[in-house]
């Protein structure tokens, strides 16, 4: 298992609860009433932003913040990007890990898409991912009902206007592997956009695999996870 040390700014509430094992709203009334110091001065706003080496005590003992996790994960069909259960079963039944309540999904995928999915409890790092100003790309295998067209690829690059949009989409890069699969990367993430792409140009998508983000390659099988790599981790970092 790989983790990296807290090394960014964070709430004072967050930093508590990665110290401990106090819930947001349990950490929140013990600031709120005196109960923690930063660096040997009461604060009682939990919004207040703290770095890893400030001091901050409670009840006399120093808090260490836990290390932040980061995992890549193989979604199965079927399955929702969620913390919990709901028409579909939560991808998070797949991992097995301590306080899994404390992750969150970074770049959500719908419940019949598979591919790589990003899973963190830094929520800087997946700010980083997905920050439209950041342009990170994301690869996808598309699954297609009918034959590409010859001029599809070049309307991607030059952007397309979406129902509902007011603005074209970004430029995008379409490689093409048969006539109805191709290889698609993408700089942003528009609801369902892959699919309202392909519609635009009068095709339909039938199946959905994402297979990279930035630097990230997913290399483990469906329902399958790992911790990822230091490079691969800081590769998103600031």
């Amino acid at each position: 298992m790989l983790n990296l040390l807290m090394k960014s700014v964070v709430r004072l509430d967050k930093f508590v609860c990665k110290s401990t094992e106090l819930t947001k709203s349990e950490a929140t009334l013990l600031i709120n009433v005196g109960e923690v110091s930063v660096n040997d001065a009461v604060v009682t706003n939990e919004a207040t932003q703290v770095h890893e080496n400030n001091k901050v005590i409670l009840h006399g003992q120093r808090l260490k913040a836990r290390d932040f996790r980061y995992l890549l994960m193989h979604k199965p069909p079927g399955t929702i990007c969620s913390n919990i259960d709901e028409r579909y079963p939560s991808l998070f039944n797949y991992i097995n890990v301590e306080r899994s309540s404390e992750l969150h999904i970074t770049g959500r995928l719908d419940a019949d898409t598979t591919g790589l999915v990003l899973i963190t409890d830094d929520g800087r790092w997946s700010f980083n991912i997905t920050l439209p100003t950041k342009h990170c790309k994301k690869v996808y295998r598309v699954g297609l009902s009918l034959p590409i067209g010859a001029d599809v690829a070049y309307k991607f690059t030059q952007g397309l206007k979406l129902q509902g949009e007011s603005k074209l989409t970004l430029p995008a890069t379409l490689e093409i592997i048969s006539d109805k699969e191709v290889l698609l990367t993408l700089t942003q993430g528009k609801f369902h956009q892959v699919k309202r792409m392909f519609a635009t140009v009068g095709n339909r998508v039938v199946w959905l695999h994402r297979e990279k983000i930035g630097d990230i390659t997913l290399d483990v099988e469906v329902g399958q996870w790992r911790y990822l790599t230091t490079p691969e981790i800081q590769s998103f970092k600031d």
